[in-house]
C-alpha cells in the first residue's frame, strides 16, 4: 500500500506539537494556552488517520474539513500563547520593580 503522506506528516506535526507543549509547560509555566495548541496540533493527525479508513467519500470529507478547521485555529493558538508568556514576564517585572520601590 502506498503511504499516505499527508497522514505521516500530520502524525510528524502531531509529535512536534507534544514536544512544544511540554517545553512550554515545564519552561514557560503555560498551563491554558498550551492544553489548546495540544488539542488542536494533535487532533490534526488523529483526524487524518481516521479519514483513511471513512465509510464513504462524504465521511473522508467531514473528517478532513474537521481537521482543517483544527489546522485554522493553530495559527490564533500561537498568537495568544506568544502573548501569555509575555505578559507573563511583564506582569512578573512589575511585582520585582514593586518590591524593589
Amino acid at each position: 500500500m502506498k503511504e499516505n503522506i499527508t497522514a505521516a506528516k500530520s502524525v510528524d506535526f502531531a509529535i512536534k506539537i507534544i514536544q512544544l507543549y511540554k517545553v512550554l509547560v515545564e519552561e514557560k509555566r503555560e498551563y491554558v494556552m498550551s492544553k489548546q495548541l495540544l488539542r488542536s496540533g494533535t487532533a490534526i493527525g488523529a483526524l487524518v488517520k481516521e479519514a483513511e479508513h471513512a465509510e464513504s467519500k462524504g465521511d473522508f470529507l467531514h473528517k478532513m474539513n474537521i481537521a482543517l478547521k483544527e489546522a485554522n485555529e493553530l495559527p490564533t493558538g500561537f498568537f495568544f500563547c506568544s502573548k501569555a508568556i509575555i505578559y507573563q514576564r511583564l506582569f512578573l517585572m512589575s511585582i520585582m520593580a514593586a518590591a524593589l520601590n
